[in-house]
C-alpha cells in the first residue's frame, strides 16, 4: 500500500513497549511502502528491517526523554510538510505528537503504554490530557481494563489490541546456553526472578522488603534484571540488609529468557503498567508467578488469580506470605496444571492476530 507511516518514538529503552515497537513497525513495514521511524536512539537501528530511519543529527544517547521529545518533534514536523499523506502512529509523547498532527491536519494514533492511574492523577493534567487525548483519530490500548479506566477518567473511547506475543521465539532464545552460577550452584535454593526498568513505577524496593522479611525463613537467590535511576538505591538496601549472597542485580539483557528459564518463580511488583509482556513471557516458560494487582494488566492475564498469585501494590508482606506459601506447595501436581492452563490461555496474544488489528486501524484512516 502507498499510505505513509510515520511511527514516533525518541527514546527507545529496551522495555516491553521497545518489543512491541520492534514487533509492530517490523509488520507494518512489509504491509506498506512507506514506514519511517523518527527516533534518537541511533544503536537500535538494527533492529529495524526496510524501514526509513529517521534521526536527529546530534548524539542525544546521554540525554534525557524531554530533550529527545523535542529534538524528535523537530524531525516529525519537518517530515509531515514534506510529504503528502501521512498517517502518524504515535508510542511516545503522545500529546505533542496529537498537537502537531491537529495543527497541520494529520491523522494520527497514539498507543497508550501504561494505566492513566499511574499519569492522570493531576486535576489539571487530567483535564488537559482529556481535551488533547480527545483529538486523536485513534488511542489504542492493549487490555480491557485499560479500556476502561480510559472511559472512566477521560469519557474516551479506545481500541483495544492485545500485545502481539510471539511465543516460538520466546522458547527458542531461551535456549541459549548461558553460564550462570548464581542458579547453577544453588540446586536446593527456590530461584526468584524479576525483570524490569529501575524505577518507581516497578518498585522492586518492594521486592526487596518482602525477601529481607523471609531471609531467615526461606532458602531463595533473586535475580534483578534491568537498569535504571534507582539502581543505587536497591544496592544500597542490599548491602544494609547483607543480602549480597541472596541477591543478584544484572545490567539490561538483551535476551533474558535464558536467565527467565533457571527460575522457579517470576514476582512482578509494580504500581501500574499496561499489560505488562514480562507477565506473558513467563507464562511462555512456564513459570510460576506472583503479581501486584496494579492497574492495568496483571489481574486480565492471570485470570483474576486463576493463573497466579495476585498481592495488593507495595505489601511487601503479603508479597513476604506468597512466597512461603508456594515454597511449601511448588511441588504439587496443582500448580503444574495452572501452568498449563496459563500457556493455553496465550492464545489471547496470538502474534498474526493482533498485529492485523493494527493494519487494520490504520487502513481505517485511509
Amino acid at each position: 500500500m502507498n499510505k505513509k507511516i510515520i511511527i514516533f518514538m525518541p527514546s527507545i529503552e529496551g522495555g516491553g513497549v521497545e518489543k512491541n515497537l520492534f514487533i509492530i513497525t517490523n509488520y507494518l513495514s512489509k504491509k506498506f511502502n512507506y514506514v519511517s521511524l523518527i527516533t534518537a536512539s541511533k544503536e537500535f537501528k538494527h533492529k529495524f528491517k526496510k524501514v526509513e530511519f529517521v534521526t536527529p543529527g546530534l548524539n542525544l544517547s546521554n540525554f534525557g526523554r524531554k530533550i529527545k521529545y523535542i529534538f524528535c518533534l523537530y524531525e516529525l514536523l519537518k517530515l509531515i510538510l514534506i510529504r503528502e499523506k501521512v498517517i502518524i502512529l504515535s508510542f511516545q509523547a503522545n500529546i505533542y505528537c496529537i498537537l502537531i498532527a491537529k495543527i497541520l491536519g494529520t491523522k494520527i494514533i497514539v498507543r497508550s503504554n501504561s494505566s492513566p492511574s499511574g499519569w492522570s492523577e493531576n486535576y489539571i493534567k487530567k483535564k488537559l490530557f482529556k481535551l488533547i487525548l480527545s483529538f486523536a483519530d485513534t488511542i489504542i490500548v492493549n487490555s480491557i481494563d485499560f479500556k476502561k479506566e480510559f472511559r472512566k477518567k477521560f469519557n474516551l473511547n479506545t481500541v483495544m489490541i492485545y500485545n502481539p506475543l510471539n511465543k516460538e521465539e520466546i522458547i527458542k532464545l531461551s535456549k541459549k546456553k548461558i553460564n550462570f552460577p548464581f542458579f547453577d550452584n544453588s540446586k536446593k535454593a527456590l530461584k526468584l526472578i524479576n525483570i524490569g526498568r529501575f524505577t518507581d513505577q516497578k518498585d522492586q524496593i518492594t521486592l526487596l522488603k518482602s525477601v529481607n522479611e523471609i531471609k531467615n525463613k526461606v532458602n531463595f537467590k533473586l535475580l534483578i534484571i534491568g537498569r535504571g535511576i534507582n539502581f543505587y538505591n536497591l544496592k544500597q538496601f542490599i548491602i544494609k540488609n547483607k543480602l549480597n549472597k541472596k541477591i543478584k542485580i544484572i545490567n539490561f539483557q538483551k535476551n533474558p529468557f535464558p536467565y527467565l528459564k533457571k527460575a522457579d518463580l517470576f514476582i512482578l511488583t509494580s504500581k501500574f503498567e499496561g499489560l505488562p509482556n514480562v507477565l506473558l513471557e513467563a507464562i511462555t516458560l512456564k513459570k510460576d508467578i506472583i503479581s501486584t494487582n496494579c492497574p492495568t494488566g496483571p489481574r486480565e492475564i492471570l485470570k483474576n488469580g486463576k493463573y497466579g498469585f495476585l498481592c495488593k501494590v507495595g505489601n511487601y508482606q503479603e508479597i513476604s506470605k506468597k512466597i512461603i506459601s508456594y515454597q511449601k506447595t511448588k511441588h504439587q501436581i496443582k500448580l503444574y496444571n495452572v501452568k498449563e492452563l496459563a500457556y493455553k490461555s496465550l492464545s489471547r496474544f496470538d502474534y498474526k492476530f493482533n498485529l492485523n488489528k493494527y493494519y487494520l486501524e490504520i487502513k481505517k484512516l485511509q
